[in-house]
């Protein structure tokens, strides 16, 4: 456009005026795909591919792209390595770390991936690896894009029977970002002709709840109201003792010291996750799969056992099957009947 054709006030502002002095240029049309893994190996991915939003695994994701960028044309997934033995350590304080660690540093390469895509000339996005999400949609869908799909479809990784993604080289020790672009890509990932799992079913054995069923079962139920017991729902669920209480003694016959010290420290800090076990004992992936292959029972006495021997608090559901396993299952492990938040409270009388 010419200055010519603009309103004389908006063509004489200095800004147009240094706008229409430039020689602007279209970026290719298509992203070279060698480029762009360069581009996020160097920003601090550690693996990385492109998949088209046209793919067939990706339908359910489509409208909310669009409705995130529109006009997004490909999905760049990225893999990003957490510390083995952080996640499998018994103290939460130093696993939670690690994940929070290993978040912050996903969060910081896709905005930066995203910053060079939009210097290059494209319009990009980055959603949050995990947290802040929509939560005016909650108890819906409160995630921008499924990561654990596109990075499947990417061919980064399947799903695993702990509802992980596994990589063929990191194995379950990974965290994942997505950028949304509105370009196509030279070339895209191709989905894995493999599973990484290996059937150990440690994951089973390993889940205090029983989230994690031998037949490939998963009860979502059960794996937030404990592990995420100091997120959302949790969280809600824990005001709502506070509102309840008569008063400081009746709120502490309710909530223990360390649960009111556990709760203001996710909240002081980034949340704690409450187990993690499936992905610290998993031992899938070429980089990780070696001590377990060498001396199982080693790995069993070092790897499991610590976190299946663990005392500590298991929030479940009333009368629910997590209850039932957690207590047969684990009867060093108090057990805690929680509302996880799901139930509205009772109507006033």
């Amino acid at each position: 456009m010419s200055a010519a054709e603009l309103p004389p006030k908006l063509a004489a502002h200095p800004s147009v005026r240094a706008v229409l002095a430039q020689r602007r240029t279209s970026p290719p049309a298509v992203i070279d795909a060698s480029w762009l893994r360069d581009l996020c190996l160097a920003a601090g991915a550690d693996d990385v591919a492109a998949v088209s939003l046209d793919h067939a695994d990706l339908a359910g994701e489509r409208e909310h792209a669009q409705a995130a960028l529109p006009g997004t044309r490909s999905l760049i997934a990225m893999v990003f390595r957490m510390n083995r033995d952080n996640c499998r350590s018994p103290a939460r304080s130093v696993a939670n770390q690690e994940f929070h660690q290993a978040g912050e540093h996903a969060d910081h390469t896709a905005r930066s991936v995203t910053q060079a895509l939009q210097d290059a000339g494209y319009r990009a996005l980055n959603p949050s690896v995990g947290f802040p999400q929509e939560m005016d949609r909650y108890p819906g869908r409160i995630w921008v894009v499924a990561h654990k799909t596109v990075a499947v479809a990417a061919g980064l990784g399947v799903m695993g029977l702990h509802r992980n993604v596994i990589h063929p080289k990191f194995g379950s020790f990974v965290l994942l970002a997505t950028v949304l672009v509105d370009a196509p890509v030279s070339e895209y990932g191709q989905a894995l002709d493999y599973n990484p799992c290996i059937d150990c079913k440690l994951c089973v054995a390993a889940c205090p709840v029983g989230a994690i069923r031998k037949t490939g079962e998963f009860d979502g139920l059960a794996c937030a109201t404990h592990n995420y017991r100091e997120f959302m729902s949790g969280f809600t669920d824990w005001v709502q003792t506070v509102a309840d209480s008569e008063d400081a003694a009746d709120y502490r016959s309710r909530v223990t010291d360390s649960e009111s010290a556990s709760m203001w420290q996710s909240l002081a800090s980034p949340p704690g996750y409450k187990s993690g076990y499936c992905v610290a004992v998993c031992p899938a992936g070429e980089d990780v799969l070696g001590p377990y292959l060498d001396d199982r029972k080693t790995f069993m006495d070092t790897v499991l056992r610590p976190l299946q021997e663990k005392k500590e608090t298991l929030y479940v559901l009333p009368g629910s099957a997590a209850q039932a396993h957690a207590q047969r299952r684990f009867p060093h492990k108090a057990t805690k009947e929680v509302t996880g938040g799901w139930q509205p409270p009772a109507p006033r009388s």
